[in-house]
């Protein structure tokens, strides 16, 4: 195969605070990065050895190169990356106050990455790839939608592995009901869903609430949401959910089996980015053959050790921090 792992999604420029702890009125200069779920996923999987290409799309201009600069010396293949001339990518200003306070200022009204087309979805060597990412959030807007579901239609035929991020951002999505219609009809073509309470929630829930917007669950949401995972597999839509349970680690949830996999535990100064370098741990160690337990253990390392860190994408582990963090912490 000419490629490990081909991301689907959007990109964005990340602006964040130098000024640790300030309020966001009192910061006084930004350090610029590359982020969006999915192309921090690229990026985490490249550092973790994995041949990743990222698809999404940039405009024709100034910030559009060092999008790409900034990939490709990640590590990231580029070939995939479209140009949409008139249009910007995504800008994210986001404040640093530890361990759990980010405020985010999001600029993406019309961004390049949901103009991507089945015409360019076409152009993906999936017969040449072992899996894809897609990201929930790349049904939300735009001809985008239609490219990730010919994605997904592709991959089945050519039996590449398709992994799906739910990747719920609430402000891209028109109606708090919108994220659950907008991907229940594509899960039959995923072999892997991953998200968070909130995001399984606002999948499959018959009235999702406000974790649609989201916000965290209550105990009688928590207690349905063991109940509708449980439906979801047991009807073969989707074969192995994956669930992200924060501090209290990770879930595999499949017909035959529940999971739970514990994390290791640290002291946090920074989530951001967390859940993104989670699932870089957990498909690069599944497309290298590791078992379920393992390879979401390796997620939940990769998770604690970014939370150590300032930083998204830049705090994501390299294979061999990874590995040191592992042995020092009781192995797998």
């Amino acid at each position: 195969m000419t490629y490990d792992l081909i991301t689907v999604g959007r990109v964005n420029m990340d602006l964040f605070a130098k000024d640790i702890g300030a309020e966001f009125a009192d910061i006084t200069g930004f350090d610029a990065a590359v982020g969006g779920s999915p192309t921090n996923i690229a990026m985490g999987t490249a550092r973790l050895g994995l041949r990743t290409a990222a698809f999404t799309a940039v405009g024709e201009d100034t910030v559009g190169e060092f999008v790409l600069r900034y990939l490709r010396d990640a590590g990231v293949v580029t070939d995939f990356v479209k140009c949409k001339p008139g249009k910007r990518i995504s800008l994210a200003l986001v404040g640093v106050q530890p361990p759990n306070r980010f405020p985010l200022t999001f600029y993406r009204d019309d961004p390049a990455d949901i103009h991507l087309t089945i015409d360019d979805a076409s152009t993906l060597p999936l017969d040449e790839t072992r899996a894809v990412l897609l990201s929930g959030n790349a049904f939300s807007r735009g001809t985008c939608a239609d490219a990730a579901r010919r994605i997904a239609e592709m991959a089945a035929v050519v039996d590449c592995t398709v992994f799906m991020d739910l990747d719920l951002r609430p402000t891209d999505w028109s109606h708090p009901r919108a994220f659950g219609v907008g991907l229940r009809s594509v899960l039959p073509d995923v072999d892997v869903l991953i998200g968070t309470e909130e995001e399984f929630y606002a999948l499959l829930a018959p009235e999702p609430g406000d974790a649609a917007t989201g916000a965290g669950l209550d105990d009688q949401q928590r207690k349905e949401l063991d109940g509708i995972v449980g439906s979801l597999v047991a009807g073969g839509d989707t074969a192995t959910l994956v669930l992200k349970r924060g501090a209290r680690g990770s879930e595999i949830i499949t017909a035959d089996d529940r999971i739970m996999v514990t994390g290791f535990p640290v002291e946090a100064v920074n989530t951001v980015g967390a859940g993104d370098s989670f699932a870089s741990g957990l498909i690069t160690s599944r497309l290298r053959g590791e078992d379920w337990y393992r390879a979401c253990r390796i997620g939940n390392a990769c998770g604690a050790l970014t939370v150590t860190r300032h930083g998204c994408a830049v705090a994501f582990p390299s294979r061999e921090e990874l590995d040191r963090f592992i042995a020092d912490n009781g192995g797998l």
